[in-house]
């Protein structure tokens, strides 16, 4: 009776733990799927977002703001650093389909979003607070910000300089600073600050709306 008693005990065990392993397995099957779900729709919003450029004061005519990071900079808060990325690669994917940089351009706004999103990303993810997330975003920025310096240089300008003279390209920030006399002295006078202005942007714009949208992407609503 005592043997028969343990071998049920045993069995019962088993199925609660194989029930429990099934449980886990379909909570982690539809999280994949919400997530997907939700990657491909800021995705779609990223690329529109894209449309929505305009341009600045005390900045080149050819160079726009737009906020199209922002639905990265929430993926990579709400679902990690890596959907964040993603939402970068697929919004200049969908773009290379009406490029007219030849995919430069997109390589180039890839690379600095991708900069951005995955520091803040990483950061917030150590310790999920606002101020962490704060800190996070600043230093994504800043990190964009600095990037900027290398894709513009080796990536973007190059490439600009194939229907147009560089002394033209420089000759466009000297209408508004005459000192600056060199590509180097352009991208870290004019272009730095500006790239991380348009991070801030969308940090500020992340951190009004975070709080209100995150449990809707992570299946939290009630």
């Amino acid at each position: 009776m005592t043997e028969q008693t343990e071998k049920n005990a045993a069995l019962e065990n088993s199925i609660r733990k194989e029930n429990a392993a099934g449980r886990k397995s379909a909570k982690r099957s539809g999280i994949s799927v919400r997530y997907m779900t939700v990657t491909a729709m800021l995705s779609a919003l990223a690329f529109i977002l894209m449309f929505f450029d305009f341009s600045v004061p005390l900045m080149p005519s050819f160079i726009k703001m737009d906020i199209s990071e922002l639905p990265a900079l929430v993926g990579a808060f709400s679902m990690g650093p890596s959907y964040g990325v993603l939402i970068c690669l697929i919004k200049n994917l969908l773009h290379l389909t009406i490029t007219k940089t030849g995919g430069v351009g997109e390589l180039s706004n890839f690379m600095l979003g991708a900069v951005f999103v995955f520091t803040a990303g990483m950061i917030y993810k150590r310790n999920k607070t606002k101020k962490n997330a704060l800190i996070g975003s600043l230093i994504g920025a800043v990190a964009m910000a600095l990037a900027s310096i290398v894709s513009n240089y080796f990536i973007a300008y190059p490439f600009y300089t194939s229907f147009m003279p560089m002394e033209a390209i420089i000759g466009m920030y000297q209408a508004i600073l005459p000192s600056a006399d060199s590509l180097i002295k352009c991208l870290v006078i004019f272009n730095v600050p500006f790239t991380f202005i348009k991070g801030m942007v969308s940090v500020i714009i992340t951190m009004l709306i975070y709080k209100k949208i995150s449990p809707i992407i992570k299946g939290n609503e009630r």
